[in-house]
């Protein structure tokens, strides 16, 4: 980062290993796997019938009672974001409006809030009495629509579906009154929701911010839709050995749900109230590269080497000053290979040394959420030192360079690249620090 430093002070987590950071950490250093049978919806004649799911939770359990009413315009989507952002808030020690109204510890109007959202798929029960009533001999008839359809659908019903209700949900149960911004560029969206969050800080016109990524991705038109561009895992298998990233047996991604939150701080500000520092974010990147594939990554991952090199440069260290690599790493091979070459591309001789630990054979491919995720992941790896290992990589696919780590090593951790990518072309990447100043 060129100006103010900014660290991270506070996380949150959910996702199929667990509904808190520590549940989800526990998991991912175990190498528990979290996905299954999808429980959402019948998955009966879909090529694949698995996803990574978080466990059972009551969002009436989650928000003050005062604000108990408004979750009947939540999604699932808000509903994780919700619960992540209020973990992170209380994990930094920073109270506010939605936990103590008396002891509000924070000014409201210098807490910002970045979210990543995806493509929030509407539910299908919501929409089946419309579609009906617009279909006119087997089809839909968009005069019938106009006209008939949209009156089985309540007025308010939008609301639980625009993306930039997450951060619009967090910030009025928390009272956060400062600049807010969603980001909404596919499973890029929460390191650049992050990296954003870092600038409004560096530059002054925050304090505090809540930054990361939601989304929920067990969907019966989300999940048809990735079959038929060829992302998913097209076959039966053993949930827990069918995801297997950068491996010579990748055959696509598992897809699941989940949130990823960071409180973000700029130095002084936490030091000044003695918070707990878990981390720095020490350099930011981006790109915008598209394929000659729109549904796959280009083939050289041009985009992501760019993204990667300016994180680097950002943070003004060499490739060989990396300890650990959480890659974006979906298991579907070709886009698996494109982000090997690519980072091959951007650490030269270093990528063979630096270990990799992809997370989403235990997670699985959660959308917008994937950066938030893997960002907490990093600041637990850095915080207790251990780099946990990597599932179901037994042998690197052909052209693949990268050390996938497949046993524990407990090793101190300076410096994290995080990686991330979409099939717009967006790519980014953020390289997270030790602190300091932290005791071992």
């Amino acid at each position: 980062m060129s100006s103010a430093r900014v660290v991270v002070t506070g996380l949150g987590a959910v996702s199929p290993l667990g509904l808190s950071v520590e549940e989800t950490w526990a998991g991912l250093n175990a190498g528990q796997c979290g996905l299954g049978r999808i429980r959402a919806f019948d998955p009966t004649g879909f090529p694949c019938e698995l996803a990574g799911e978080v466990p059972e939770y009551r969002i009436q359990d989650r928000v003050p009672r005062t604000y108990r009413k408004a979750v009947k315009l939540m999604c699932r989507d808000i509903e994780l974001a919700v619960m992540a952002a209020g973990e992170a808030l209380a994990n930094a020690g920073l109270i506010t409006k939605a936990t103590d109204p008396e002891k509000v510890n924070i000014d409201p109007t210098r807490v910002a809030s970045n979210v990543g959202a995806g493509i929030i798929c509407c539910d299908l029960v919501e929409l089946a009495p419309a579609v009906a009533a617009s279909t006119t001999d087997g089809r839909l008839n968009l005069r019938r629509w106009g006209k008939e359809g949209l009156e089985h659908i309540t007025p308010l019903w939008l609301l639980k579906y625009l993306p930039n209700m997450l951060a619009c949900h967090i910030g009025i149960i928390h009272d956060l009154q400062g600049p807010s911004n969603t980001l909404t560029c596919g499973e890029a969206s929460a390191h650049l929701a992050l990296g954003e969050a870092a600038q409004v800080i560096a530059r002054g016109a925050a304090d505090v911010a809540v930054a990361g990524g939601a989304e929920a991705k067990v969907n019966q038109l989300m999940m048809l839709r990735q079959h038929l561009l060829g992302r998913a895992v097209a076959k039966a298998g053993d949930p827990a050995t069918i995801c297997r990233p950068f491996d010579a047996n990748a055959c696509g991604a598992i897809f699941g749900e989940g949130a990823g939150m960071v409180v973000l701080e700029g130095l002084g500000q936490a030091q000044a109230r003695a918070a707990r520092i878990l981390a720095e974010v020490a350099g930011i990147g981006q790109s915008q590269s598209i394929g000659p594939v729109r549904e796959r990554l280009e083939p050289d991952g041009r985009s992501l080497q760019i993204a990667a090199a300016k994180a680097l440069a950002d943070a003004e260290i060499r490739p060989e000053d990396l300890d650990l690599i959480i890659p974006h790493g979906t298991g579907a091979p070709a886009d698996d290979l494109a982000e090997a070459r690519g980072l091959a591309a951007a650490l030269g001789r270093a990528v063979q040394d630096v270990p990799v630990w992809p997370t989403k054979s235990m997670l699985g491919t959660t959308g917008a959420a994937a950066g938030g995720l893997d960002v907490v992941a990093a600041v637990r790896a850095i915080g207790e030192s251990v780099i946990p290992p990597a599932r179901n990589f037994d042998r690197p696919m052909e052209g693949c360079r990268l050390n996938v780590v497949t046993q524990r090593r407990e090793m101190r951790i300076r410096n994290v690249l995080c990686c991330s990518y979409t099939f717009g072309g967006q790519t980014a990447a953020v390289v997270l620090k030790a602190w300091e100043g932290a005791t071992r």
